[in-house]
């Protein structure tokens, strides 16, 4: 590592990994500081019993060619190398609900989603099909997600709710369960998620649908390779603890192991609250650090991460979102010790084999309280350390309540289990980084847009910030987050112009 870069980015997500390329491919050295084993946040995998696990990436939308995602991907020089498989066109996600026995799909393209939930909801066709007018109109008032240069949004967007906005577009209540069933990706809370982040989270799967063949990972090694292509460098181990500001500037970062670099601009893609704490409180506005240390971190979950016996349990091309209540669909996250887990959202692994799968991931909701007694204690690949016998107990207890939950829905997949692993909240928070394990950064209210906006500049001449927090999360969120970041430096106009030019000569 050099004494001093031009740019130095601490946290090597998405975000900062994005961020990183950009900037390298417009000539300025970069540097990406990473506190873990392993690069990438939420593109993180593991291997349990010889299987591959996601982290956070079970499913990418929008990467067919010509879409949004794609053209991003593409951009940065990751698309072409990816190994992805486009999931089941007429139902990638199935939303299913234990009270009612029924099951329904989330279809790929516009036209064929609305025509497969007809074919359950038949007079209501026009319903269905003003609800996807809605998502498209609220996609498109985002210049950036089309890769469009043009004025800002029209922040009245902001104010729509969700569940709203599904509500007025049919009196159907199960079609209403339906259509927000997939909630999950942003952890939907009724009377706060706004319609653009529902919006934005189901729009590129409903333009297409992929997953990563043996792990998200991938996405993480090919940003490296290009970012080292750039000129870029990217250290492990480095967890950056205290920034040096000298007259408002950021002079340098100081590591956890007592070393520090200089440069002239610094982008964290960490935790923005950790961040305005390395920096040093008296730094900002009252108003303004209050505010962002006041933010409310989205829910945590729970996942197992099932290892099946070989040839035992059938390959399915697409996820479930299953609620033992097709009225609970929106308040999954309040439950209580009997009441859990009221929802999950399950995935399998994508591998060689089509027809059987060797292992599964389930998702479920856990609030951080759950795991507070222990939260004094941090284990990562990096820093070792037992959390306890209790703990141990803890996990064991809710992966047996979870497991009876799943074998309902899956009946006899008990007899297909070779191992059983589990991540708890305080996994996340030691592995990703997120305040208290939230899993897609803070919550947003559209009664109250303006509080969660974190803008990407901060008050220092020059500290930036990236990631699921500032903007969306997601991988799209996030990529399209990084562009907003580095317009910040390189001009807006001037990158998006850019972004396009390459893809249309290429």
């Amino acid at each position: 590592m050099k004494k001093h870069y031009d740019i130095v980015i601490i946290g090597s997500g998405l975000g900062g990994l994005v961020s990183a390329i950009i900037l390298a491919k417009e000539g300025y050295s970069v540097c990406v500081l990473e506190k873990n084993n392993q690069f990438g946040g939420n593109l993180q995998t593991f291997v349990r019993d010889k299987t591959i696990f996601d982290t956070g990436i079970h499913y990418i939308g929008g990467l067919s060619e010509g879409q949004n995602l794609y053209k991003y991907f593409k951009y940065i020089g990751i698309m072409d190398d990816l190994n992805i498989r486009q999931m089941d066109v007429d139902g990638f996600d199935i939303i299913s609900f234990e009270d009612l026995n029924k099951e329904f799909p989330h279809a790929q393209g516009y036209e064929n989603f609305t025509n497969k939930l007809a074919a359950f909801f038949p007079g209501e066709k026009q319903n269905i099909e003003k609800y996807c007018e809605g998502i498209v109109a609220t996609c498109d008032s985002f210049p950036l997600y089309n890769l469009k240069n043009g004025g800002d949004y029209d922040t009245k967007i902001l104010s729509v709710n969700a569940k709203e906005f599904i509500d007025s577009v049919t009196e159907n209540e199960e079609l209403r369960a339906v259509l927000g069933g997939t909630n999950f990706l942003y952890a939907g809370i009724a009377d706060k998620s706004p319609l653009y982040v529902h919006a934005l989270s189901v729009n590129s799967y409903i333009q297409s649908a992929w997953r990563c063949i043996h792990g998200g990972s991938q996405i993480t090694k090919q940003l490296i390779k290009q970012l080292k292509k750039h000129g870029g460098e990217v250290y492990k181990y480095k967890e950056a603890v205290k920034f040096t500001v000298v007259d408002n500037d950021v002079k340098s970062v100081e590591m956890k192991d007592g070393s520090s670099v200089a440069a002239d601009m610094f982008i964290s893609n960490i935790d923005p609250k950790t961040t305005l704490k390395m920096a040093g409180e008296e730094l900002f506005r009252k108003a303004y650090f209050n505010r962002i240390q006041s933010l409310e971190g989205v829910i945590s979950a729970f996942s197992l991460y099932i290892v099946f016996k070989p040839n035992t349990f059938r390959y399915r091309n697409y996820n479930y979102y299953h609620f033992k209540d097709s009225k609970g669909v929106w308040n999954a996250f309040e439950y209580d010790e009997n009441t859990w887990p009221k929802a999950f959202m399950a995935s399998m692994n994508a591998g060689k084999d089509d027809e059987f799968t060797d292992g599964m991931t389930f998702l479920t909701y856990m609030k951080y309280d759950e795991v507070k007694q222990w939260e004094e204690t941090f284990n990562t690949t990096a820093e070792k350390q037992d959390r306890g016998e209790s703990y141990e107990e803890f996990k064991t207890r809710k992966a047996e309540k979870f497991l009876q939950e799943i074998e309902i829905k899956f009946p006899g997949i008990r007899d297909c289990i070779k191992s059983i692993h589990t991540s708890t909240p305080l996994s996340y928070r030691d592995y990703i980084g997120g305040f208290e394990g939230n899993m897609y950064g803070y919550v947003k209210d559209s009664d109250n847009p303006m509080k969660t906006f974190i803008a990407p500049k901060t008050k220092l001449n020059n500290l930036y910030l990236t990631g699921q927090s500032i903007n969306m999360h997601g991988v799209l969120g996030v990529t399209i987050g990084a562009v907003v970041t580095c317009s910040e430096i390189v001009g807006k106009e001037y990158l998006v112009d850019k972004i396009n030019a390459t893809l249309d000569n290429a």
